[in-house]
């Protein structure tokens, strides 16, 4: 693939007794241009190759295993979550390999592409319409409400169920580690659930004894940014993103497991992360979704900050193809104001009318 370098790719994905494994590294991908533009080593963890397709797979696999290890998850049980589709898709995955039903409360802005993946894996779909999480129709209470009501059905809670930050302190940490072989100087994520941003930056700070400097990226609408710089202030949560999944107006359990060890923070505006999808394509060859650019839009601002000669590895949480009825039309485009933001030479990829 042009501009890129994929390091640690051993892939074997089994399924032993009824437990779904993913036991290899996922690809550290070198980004050349922006590394170029730095002088630093940037690099995206291409969490795109799990099985489900994204970071989410993790997190859905460990709040899963954690519900059987506790007996509350039994045979011919039932799954439920509320989530914007990328954990919901992970769930469904792992539910048909071990024969449990999913039923997924989603936000019923998200993009058609996941609502027809969770239903093709088999998942009972329930959007339902977007409402603040204070609000007791938001999403994640319509979830958890129906597994309260349902014999036999576990709500994973995977935004304060801290089996989601652990699985990333067990796997995902140790694997950047291994691949950087322990030269890396900064991991920048954005955070939704908070398990990714607190899981590995715990186990980076205390394999590196502190040294590894962990940030946090943040979108428009989310509060996060505010609450890391203003030193615990939580502010009332205004705007909006087109990312999704990301972004949050609260700290959940698994963002409080970590957040206080934060070295700080960076907000990424939509237009940049727009811009950044379509240079990964063309100058990287990488059709990555806005999460995932916005991550990388994170990498570089960070490397600019620190200097160069360090390392700096990010995460690609998941590819375009859920979202490229949007990202890649030139209506859509128009109607969120972003078509100026992606420079002139890179229009051309906006393909979809």
């Amino acid at each position: 693939m042009s501009g890129c370098y994929r390091e640690s790719s051993r892939h074997r994905h089994l399924i032993d007794s009824g437990r779904p494994r993913a036991r290899y590294m996922r690809a550290q991908i070198f980004l050349k241009s922006l590394s170029e533009k730095t002088g630093s080593k940037i690099y995206g963890k291409a969490e795109f190759q799990n099985p489900g397709g994204s970071v989410k797979d993790r997190a859905a696999l460990g709040v899963i295993e954690a519900a059987e290890a506790d007996g509350r998850l039994k045979p011919g049980g039932t799954v439920v979550e509320g989530t914007a589709g990328n954990t919901g898709i992970g769930l469904a995955h792992v539910c048909r390999a071990k024969g449990y039903r999913c039923v997924i409360y989603m936000p019923d802005t998200q993009s058609q592409e996941k609502i027809d993946l969770l239903r093709m894996l088999g998942a009972d779909v329930r959007p339902v319409p977007a409402v603040p999480y204070e609000n007791p129709q938001n999403y994640n209470h319509q979830a958890r409400d129906y597994a309260l009501q349902t014999a036999g059905a576990v709500w994973t809670d995977q935004f304060d169920n801290v089996a989601n930050a652990e699985v990333h302190y067990r796997t995902t940490g140790p694997e950047i580690w291994t691949q950087t072989s322990g030269a890396l100087d900064a991991f920048v994520v954005a955070t939704g659930t908070g398990g990714t941003l607190a899981g590995v930056g715990k186990y980076l700070k205390e394999v590196s004894a502190g040294r590894v400097q962990v940030w946090l990226a943040d979108p428009p609408g989310s509060v996060l940014h505010k609450y890391v710089t203003s030193g615990g202030q939580l502010m009332e949560r205004t705007g909006s993103s087109i990312t999704e999944g990301i972004g949050q107006g609260r700290v959940t359990n698994n963002l409080a497991t970590f957040v206080n060890q934060l070295d700080g923070a960076l907000h990424i505006a939509d237009e940049k992360s727009m811009a950044m999808v379509y240079e990964l394509l063309d100058s990287e060859g990488l059709y990555v979704g806005a999460s995932s650019a916005l991550n990388v839009v994170a990498a570089y601002e960070l490397a600019q900050q620190l200097g160069p000669g360090k390392t700096i590895t990010t995460v690609l949480c998941d590819g375009a193809y859920r979202y490229q009825s949007r990202l890649f039309s030139k209506k859509w485009l128009q109607s969120k104001g972003l078509t100026d933001a992606i420079p002139e030479h890179l229009r051309k990829y906006a393909v979809l009318e």
